[in-house]
């Protein structure tokens, strides 16, 4: 079997109602606003707490902190979603601060990272006034973090790759198509080839540990996704070969049964089918999303059996959210119905929304309080109903920022 049974649960026969999906949106976002608090920002959820860190910390972080949870809100309201008692941009001078704080012992390290260090808030900041002084604070980060030897999105170059694209596309700048370029070069250097799998990989060295993660966000295709977008910043010579690349490792490292298919976390597991995780994070959804806009329709029967594998398992137990749950799940149907136009693919997408509804209410009633963050939280999941009503993914922070 290519997943866990145990980490799914039976699909709620819930029918689609947009007022439904409507109110959710609104009742998260006047939740989250409720709140919100000058000092801590947002509280922290139990399912996001630590133990190595103290009672006071602070959760700044893009991916499960504040600056996900502004940017989150923000991007709600400009799309027309909700409308804001605030805007939080005054805030983001402070919170660079609070979070090389949070970072700690490894603030100097992670400074660079997209989604826990100093980037995302820089381009928050960028955005809310485009200086020189913060263009150059934002240069400097993204070249500071080439040669990081994470070499996957959440600390590494694949992260800041994604980053050059979206201020790229911002603002027509070449200063950061010739950092994209740059970036996805030296990449290209670092690529590793495994006679034993017949496919390149990179190696991926963070916390602690080497790893061959294949996946969609320390691994191979989270790397696939920021080249596969910005391809036309590249030359036809060095896209050619990236395409070539990708298509190889990502259809020899499948594992396939009938119509299904999903991808084990790692290239060289050291305990193979240790771990047969369905996710954004692990698995078949990321895949999928990752390679939503990739040209070649060479690898699109591999497309629909992860999303075929990932209808069969069903919602994810862990919850609503987006790197483990399943909202971040159903954003692969929304990203197949986009490459398909066909409508099976929406009617599943809004299928797993009101499941996720359910699962959001559910764990405020056994919690007491919402989840506040991005990738973990009830604002990602906001985010995925909002997509839901107009049939378009937008993967937040990953498709657009």
């Amino acid at each position: 079997m290519l997943y866990e049974p145990s980490r799914h649960e039976a699909l709620r026969p819930i029918r689609w109602d947009e007022n439904v999906v409507r109110r959710t949106i609104e009742r998260i976002v006047a939740d989250t606003e409720a709140h919100f608090s000058e000092e801590r920002y947002w509280p922290i959820h139990p399912l996001d707490a630590q133990d190595a860190h103290p009672p006071d910390h602070v959760e700044t972080s893009l991916y499960d902190g504040a600056c996900g949870v502004i940017w989150a809100l923000h991007y709600l309201e400009d799309v027309g979603a909700c409308a804001l008692s605030r805007r939080y941009g005054a805030l983001l001078e402070r919170l660079f601060v609070d979070n090389r704080r949070a970072l700690g012992a490894r603030a100097a390290e992670y400074r660079g990272s997209f989604l826990l260090g100093d980037t995302p808030i820089a381009m928050m900041a960028f955005g809310e006034a485009p200086t020189a002084e913060r263009a150059s604070t934002l240069r400097d980060l993204i070249a500071g973090n080439i040669d990081h030897p994470a070499r996957e999105l959440m600390l590494g170059s694949p992260g800041t790759l994604l980053a050059a694209l979206f201020l790229h596309e911002r603002t027509g700048s070449e200063r950061w198509s010739d950092l994209f370029r740059l970036t996805a070069n030296k990449l290209w250097t670092q690529l590793e080839w495994s006679a034993e799998h017949r496919c390149a990989y990179w190696t991926q060295r963070l916390y602690g540990r080497s790893s061959t993660y294949l996946d969609a966000v320390h691994g191979f295709v989270a790397t696939a996704l920021p080249l596969i977008c910005g391809r036309h910043l590249l030359d036809d010579g060095a896209w050619h070969d990236w395409e070539r690349t990708i298509g190889d490792t990502v259809g020899r490292t499948a594992n396939r049964v009938d119509a299904h298919a999903n991808w084990r976390p790692e290239l060289n597991e050291a305990e193979p089918g240790r771990k047969r995780l369905v996710q954004f994070c692990h698995g078949a959804p990321g895949f999928v999303i990752c390679l939503a806009d990739l040209p070649s329709t060479a690898l699109d029967g591999l497309l629909l059996a992860a999303c075929e594998l990932v209808w069969s398992g069903g919602p994810l137990a862990k919850g609503s959210n987006l790197c483990h749950g399943t909202g971040g799940n159903g954003y692969a149907f929304l990203t197949l119905y986009q490459r398909t136009q066909n409508t099976m693919w929406l009617e599943r997408a809004r299928a797993f929304a009101m499941t996720a509804i359910a699962q959001c209410r559910e764990a405020r009633h056994e919690y007491g309080r919402g989840r506040y963050s991005l990738w973990t939280g009830d604002v990602g999941l906001a985010i995925y109903l909002w997509d839901c009503l107009s049939g378009v993914p937008r993967f937040p922070t990953v498709d657009v920022f």
